[in-house]
This record gives C-alpha cells, structure tokens and sequence, in this order.
C-alpha cells in the first residue's frame, strides 16, 4: 500500500480515512479511488482484509489495483473506462487483526458481526455471531456499543463513495473453507429474498455467458448460514432507505481455502495457512484466478445499462432467480 502511495499520479486518489491503535503501533485506515466521481455515473468499490487472518483477500485487491495503476500509464481503453465511472478502494479493513493475526480486530470483535442487524430466523449458535466474550471467535460486540472504529470506516467510505451514485457494485474479498469459490450476495440475516434479486440473476446470467468454464458458483450467503451483524446487509438496507431509487448490489468473494490444502495439506498445522496459500507460485495463482473476475465486475458495472432487466424482463428474472436460488432447495 505504501508503493501504491509512492506511485500516486494524476489518476490515483489517496484518502487517509483515519488509524486503528494496535499492538502499541498505529496503522492507518488507506483506500484509494479512480476515475470520475460524477454520481450519476456507476461506480464499484473493492474491499479486503475485514478479517485479519484472510490477508489473501488483501493481496487480490492491491494486486488489481497496481494492475489498474500500471496499465493507465499505456492503456487508452482503460482511460475512457475511467473517464465514464468511479473504481474505489480499500484493501486493508482490518490492519489491527492482520498485525495480530487474528480473524477479529484488536478489541476482539468480528467486523463481520459487528453492524445493528439481527437475524430474523433461527441462526446457528457461535457462528452467527455471539455476545458472550470478545476471548471467543464471532464476537459482536457489546449489545449498546458503536460500531468498531474499522466497521464505521468502512461504512462511511462506502455511504460517501458508493451509495450516492445511480448504479454501484462492491465486492468484500474473504477466504473460507470450501473446494469452489463462491460469489455471495445478501442477505445474511434472513432467508427472504433481496429485492434486487432479478438485477442479480441478470449479472449471474452474463457472468455465465461471458467467463466461460469459470470456477465461481454465485449464490445469496443465506444458503449456508444465516448470521448477525452482515456490514452488506447494513449497507444494502441503508442504501434502500436513503437511496431507494438507485441499485446497489454488493458481492462477497469467498475463496475456497481448502483447494490449497489440499494440495499442500501441510497448512492445517497453520493458523495462517488454512486460510491463505503458502506457497509462493500457488499464492501467484490464486492472484492470477481472480483478476479477470475483478475487472469483469468493473465493465458488468460500467454496461450496466445494457443488462439490467426492465419492465416484463425484470418481472421475469426474478421468477427465474426464486428457481435457481430458493424454490425446491433446503434452507
């Protein structure tokens, strides 16, 4: 990130969003932006890091984001992609946990449990979440406190960067335990639909038409688990509340960790290692997997107009969305 800054340019926009004390240091909350923040124009925001222990999701943002930073210096297309939206940037959400290596922030609190959202069905002891103690994995956060000074930044950023323009994506980047990669969507508090449902089968249906043979399996994260506290489900509810007639469609990138155990088991002994590839050439390609994935998400975004559903096909994408998605299939 400090490269990154080194490199800053007429095109690069650095933004000092604050700092996190830890570990007696303290480290700054960075994001970067580029292109035009005309909000009538789209815009999508990439994130990492939220958990300490997934820094794999980190290095896939800044390694799209010094891709970006690289190619606008011979990239014409790339100049008249940015000319017409807004691409925004925070890597590293959780610098506290990173440092510590620990999937919460310094104070102990899950980020990703941490927003004024509760679940509305039964949801899994622990896992969605929990108030006991801040020694235990998921820890919310007391049940009156504010959110973590990470979980109010990032949602700050986002309602400032994303959320005024007509049209936005964003895209969380985690790592998980799984065999595929999956693309989630909300929600996660609850297993009814999001009412943007149609204009996210449409972007499955392009995803599936254009990246052929590509690894992701799209799905809302309501599939698996139903949790507490989602920053997304905040955030789409926020946007639905204060910005109802744009569309907001925020992805979560969970990248399946037990494809580089297994073919290194060796990381199970590893804290670090079930999360993240430790061998160098399998971390390069894991780098190399994604990024044609992130900048699809970026044209899907800046075309938008030419895929989202209207009228009768919209009323249709959300039949075939509650087939694909939620009719026929356990909770």
């Amino acid at each position: 990130m400090q490269h990154l800054t080194s490199l800053a340019s007429p095109w690069l926009e650095v933004h000092a969003l604050g700092s996190i004390e830890a570990a007696g240091q303290t480290l700054p909350l960075t994001a970067f932006s580029l292109g035009n923040a005309d909000p009538a124009l789209p815009a999508v925001g990439y994130f990492g890091g939220v958990h300490g222990l997934e820094r794999i999701g980190s290095h896939v943002v800044l390694a799209f984001l010094h891709s970006l930073v690289t190619r606008l210096q011979w990239d014409e297309s790339l100049h008249q992609l940015l000319a017409s939206m807004r691409l925004v940037f925070l890597p590293l959400v959780n610098p506290g946990g990173l440092l510590l290596g620990t999937r919460a922030n310094p104070q102990g609190v899950d980020l990703m449990r941490n927003a004024p959202v509760d679940a509305d069905e039964r949801a899994p002891a622990m896992i969605s979440g929990q108030r006991l103690s801040p020694h235990l994995p998921w820890y919310r956060g007391a049940p009156d406190a504010a959110m973590q000074t990470e979980s109010e930044t990032l949602c700050r950023f986002v309602q400032q960067q994303l959320l005024p323009h007509r049209f936005a994506l964003s895209v969380d980047c985690h790592s998980g335990f799984g065999f595929v990669d999956r693309i989630w969507f909300p929600f996660a508090h609850t297993a009814r639909p999001i009412e943007h449902l149609a204009e996210l089968y449409a972007l499955a249906q392009i995803q599936d038409a254009s990246l052929l043979h590509h690894p992701y399996v799209m799905e809302p994260q309501s599939r698996h688990y139903l949790t507490h506290g989602d920053l997304w489900d905040h955030l789409y509810l926020q946007a639905r509340a204060r910005h109802a007639e744009h569309t907001f469609l925020p992805l979560t990138l969970e990248m399946g960790s037990w494809l580089w155990i297994k073919k290194n088991p060796r990381q199970l002994f590893s804290r670090a290692g079930i999360f993240n590839p430790q061998i160098a050439h399998r971390q390069q390609r894991v780098l190399r997997r994604h990024l044609g994935w992130l900048d699809f998400i970026a044209r899907a975004a800046h075309s938008h107009a030419r895929w989202l559903p209207q009228g009768e096909a919209r009323a249709q994408a959300h039949e075939a969305a509650l087939d694909r998605w939620y009719r026929g299939r356990p909770h």
